[in-house]
């Protein structure tokens, strides 16, 4: 594999497309790349965090089934995902202000690393990790 971009991008499907797209745009502030037709219906929003992007998709039709809840220990598979921040305590303050759930409050894990873990509107799991 020839690896062509430093970065991991995800694609998030979502049950709320308005509740994300302002948690994703308007809490976390992620800069806004396009909105992009889906083959087969619906569309693809793109927001850029670093040289990764965020793809919150709406479906049309809807995908008919949804992810079991409960954050890393609900189920297998891709549970979580991670941003890396320079201000943990001030995003947790602005993401628990804006009134989403703060799963683990901001926290010392080891020397030099600290991480808080957020729910985003359809309740998927975004740890945020400062690296002082």
């Amino acid at each position: 594999m020839n690896i062509q971009k430093n970065a991991i991008d995800i694609g998030i499907i979502t049950k709320d497309i308005e509740a994300m797209l302002t948690f994703y745009r308007d809490t976390l502030k992620l800069e806004f790349e396009a909105a992009i037709p889906m083959p087969g219906g619906g569309t693809m929003n793109r927001f850029k965090v670093g040289d990764s992007v965020i793809k919150i998709i709406e479906l049309d039709p809807s995908a008919p089934v949804e992810a079991p809840l409960g954050g890393i220990r609900g189920a297998s598979g891709y549970r979580y995902w991670t941003i890396h921040v320079n201000n943990l305590e001030e995003c947790v303050a602005t993401i628990e202000a804006a009134g989403y759930k703060v799963v683990m409050p901001a926290k010392r894990i080891r020397e030099g690393i600290a991480i808080a873990i957020v729910e985003d509107p359809d309740a998927n799991w975004v740890e945020l990790l400062e690296n002082s």
